[in-house]
């Protein structure tokens, strides 16, 4: 099939994946201050609640393209958010605080979804958004798993819930830190390697004060950072042990999106360095960070459309008590060896 065959086949689901994307955009700017529901989840749901009409055969090949390719390179696109020197900044021990809670919290995924008679993949999932970023983290993640039945119903299930769960620790998280006396960079470490999404750690951080922010936004971007290696290890967990029940057949992944979001780093870092081709850099990277993140939200309206509503429905309180878990572990462990230290 020819380039221009493929797009006549693809624009219809692309077509109604970017409306919805628009429309939850638009819907993110109307929401009132009490409800602040990001882009992304309302694309979600929009889009599960269009399942019914979007299930035609004609948008199928969109939607498909959107969740796979588009969502890579998203994904890959990530990497210019951040610049290197910031994170060598924070120093050793900070750093070694952050990988040990995204390990233990990713290992306690695993074990409360076997804990909870739930698959693996699931654990996997929910382990992988709560340690490194939240609805990114699921995405990039569903990428390697193996394809199994009711696996867009889980994905949908997490990205919903690591967002309800980043805006109550929003808000109670920073009452936690005063109430332990933590002063305001410890403040902003904790509440970075422990709030899932990027939007809620910067609401929480610079709520405290503008050093509690910036060290809550580094921190946060450090395990963004490290999505690169929680990917290839997931994707290779799987691999090596073949396919889960249900699932087709899993495959040694070669993540090309990851590695170059992790070149992608690396040449922000540089560029970075470089003052006198800031004038040309930044507006290139500004417009690429845009392209990323409407390619997310394209993407997660796909996912959505292709979602069925009553498919998230059954899965049931198991789903709910392992990412309410996994939550409860990296908030717990990261604390408990911030105040040890």
């Amino acid at each position: 099939m020819t380039a221009s065959a493929h797009a006549r086949e693809a624009w219809p689901g692309l077509a109604i994946a970017l409306g919805v994307a628009v429309a939850a955009t638009a819907l993110s700017t109307a929401m009132p201050a009490f409800l602040p529901l990001p882009a992304m989840v309302i694309a979600l749901l929009v889009g599960i609640a269009l399942n019914p009409f979007a299930r035609r055969e004609a948008f199928q090949p969109g939607l498909s393209l959107a969740v796979k390719r588009l969502l890579r390179i998203a994904v890959a696109l990530l990497g210019l958010r951040i610049a290197l020197g910031d994170i060598i900044d924070l120093g050793v021990a900070t750093a070694l605080i952050v990988i040990a809670s995204m390990i233990v919290t990713i290992a306690s995924g695993f074990a409360l979804a076997r804990l909870f008679g739930q698959t693996s993949a699931y654990g996997a999932l929910a382990g992988a958004a709560t340690a490194v970023c939240g609805a990114s983290a699921t995405l990039a993640t569903a990428t390697v798993l193996p394809h199994y039945k009711g696996k867009e119903a889980d994905v949908a299930f997490v990205v919903v819930a690591v967002n309800a769960l980043s805006t109550v620790a929003m808000v109670l998280y920073p009452l936690i830190c005063r109430w332990l006396g933590m002063d305001d960079r410890v403040t902003g470490i904790m509440l970075g390697a422990t709030i899932h999404d990027v939007a809620q750690v910067v609401g929480a951080g610079y709520a405290v004060s503008e050093e509690a922010g910036d060290a809550a936004v580094v921190v946060k971007l450090f395990r963004v950072f490290l999505l690169l290696p929680v990917v290839l290890v997931i994707g290779w967990i799987f691999a090596s042990r073949g396919a889960i029940a249900g699932a087709s057949a899993a495959r040694v992944p070669i993540p090309v999106f990851a590695l170059v979001f992790l070149a992608l780093c690396f040449v922000n870092s540089a560029a970075g360095a470089i003052p006198a081709i800031a004038p040309v850099y930044e507006p290139i990277r500004d417009l690429l960070v845009a392209a990323s993140g409407w390619g997310l939200l394209i993407a997660i309206a796909a996912l959505g459309l292709g979602t069925s509503l009553g498919a998230i429905a059954r899965l049931g309180w198991r789903h709910v008590a392992t990412v309410t878990a996994t939550t409860l572990v990296i908030l717990a462990f990261a604390t408990g060896l911030l105040l040890a230290l």
